[in-house]
């Protein structure tokens, strides 16, 4: 099939750069997206996120002339849909006493209703958004065919999910593979030729469910195995080990590869999606639910190292090195980072948070230093969240000229105690009931 023109409807970390990679391959395409703020800051040549390589991207995409932003779609020969699929605020489910988060698909159906409009037969659509298990044909389709035309026999329905990591989502978009799971095949093989304008990994073509389905799964998978390198820190805190030194030693067998634990797991997919399969199964997902839960509280163990470290939290000043919910992003969503602020303030602590990615992130309860300097200059404690780039290439002995504090609680073992030793801090672990 030939597109000459592309509708993305939503803006942000994966439809700017993906309507950007189209536009930058010769289609025509419109941004959608509901904030005002955001169509204005695009069509004055700015982005709002930060991606490394996409403002160039973008810059290039704009003055090429082929993409434009709007607050409403148009016609065009192919839609794709990439808005959040976050939990709902203030509702869940629950299954044997067990209570779990419930996905809110309020944007992907307003999506699916400002295309009908415009729908026409030949269309392509694409649902991006990671969804529960049968979104597509249980929730897209019937608000499409309100047009009147027949999904799969009129236009081609497909989902694709994004697959790509922050930091590197402009190379990873061209270069991994894709999957297209259509409504029938030929809704497939329709999808197959629109993402093959940019995508030079292997596309494999299947039904929508199973695509919906594999998303999910390589979370889930990550979300799990976070999960036991999780439960392994706070068992090695209990019996006075090191976990990362016997996460090293037990990977060396060749069969064996465990991840790191950390404060916690972040972020608009892996503490997101598992869940979309709890709630549609929760009978059939007890190790999936257990999993959440054990990454949910881990920043209530950080916090408990915490006071285990300083004593009494009380007045006490702590600088939070790092907001996002990953290394070098400007993303917070789900962040456990921010959670673990959250938890120290409600414990008296006064504490000063630091990220480089996003100094003028407006968290409601959370205070923002300006500066790195500013953060640590009056602390009695460093508190370690994320292996920033800028973090990691600290140097000890500077950073004690900078503060007052001479306690580092390391969480993610992104720091070697020995020069942090020799710079006169103590160095505590997450994971280590051995104190340094």
């Amino acid at each position: 099939m030939k597109y000459n023109k592309i509708c993305v409807i939503g803006l942000g970390y994966i439809g700017l750069p993906t309507a950007s990679t189209f536009a930058m391959n010769d289609v025509e395409v419109l941004g959608v997206d509901i904030s005002p703020t955001i169509i204005e800051t695009l069509n004055r040549g700015e982005i709002h996120i930060h991606e490394p390589g996409l403002p160039e991207i973008f810059a290039n995409a704009v003055k090429s002339g082929k993409f434009k932003a709007a607050l409403k779609p148009e016609e065009a020969d192919a839609f794709i849909i990439a808005v959040p699929t976050p939990f709902k605020e203030n509702e869940t489910g629950s299954y044997n006493g067990a209570t779990y988060k419930l996905a809110d698909m309020r944007a992907v159906t307003a999506a699916a209703e400002a295309i009908v409009p415009y729908l026409r037969k030949g269309n392509v659509v694409v649902l991006e958004s990671t969804s529960p298990p049968r979104t597509t044909f249980d929730l897209v389709a019937p608000i499409l065919e309100k047009s009147k035309l027949k999904s799969g026999t009129d236009f081609h329905l497909c989902y694709s999910p994004e697959r790509v990591l922050p930091g590197q989502i402009l190379r990873e978009l061209i270069e991994n593979s894709r999957v297209i799971g259509g409504v029938t095949p030929e809704s497939a093989k329709a999808g197959a030729d629109l993402y093959s304008i940019f995508v030079k990994g292997q596309i494999i073509q299947t039904d929508a469910t199973t695509a919906e389905m594999v998303k999910v799964m390589e979370n889930t998978y990550r979300d799990v195995n976070i999960a036991i390198a999780n439960e392994f820190s706070r068992l090695a805190d209990k019996f006075g080990v090191d976990v990362w030194e016997a996460i090293s030693i037990a990977n060396l067998h060749p069969r064996v590869k465990i991840l790191s634990p950390g404060p916690g797991v972040g972020g608009h997919c892996i503490s997101v999606d598992p869940w979309f399969l709890v709630e549609a199964a929760p009978d059939l997902t007890p190790l999936i639910y257990h999993s959440r839960q054990v990454n949910d509280s881990q920043p209530h163990f950080v916090v408990d190292v915490v006071k285990r470290t300083l004593g009494s939290l009380n007045g006490k000043k702590i600088a939070a090195l790092g907001l996002a919910y990953k290394p070098d992003v400007d993303d917070l969503r789900e962040s456990p980072a921010v959670e673990v602020v959250h938890l120290l303030e409600k414990e008296g602590a006064q504490v000063l948070a630091c990220d480089p990615f996003k100094p003028d992130a407006n968290l409601h309860g959370i205070t923002i230093a300006p500066t790195f300097e500013d953060a640590v200059q009056n602390a009695d404690a460093l508190l370690f969240l994320l292996k920033h780039t800028e973090f990691m290439q600290l140097n000890p002995e500077t950073v004690a000229q900078k503060t007052t504090a001479r306690t580092l609680i390391d969480t993610v073992n992104g720091w070697d105690a020995a020069p942090w030793q020799n710079a006169g801090f103590r160095v505590v672990k997450l994971g280590s009931g051995k104190l340094k």
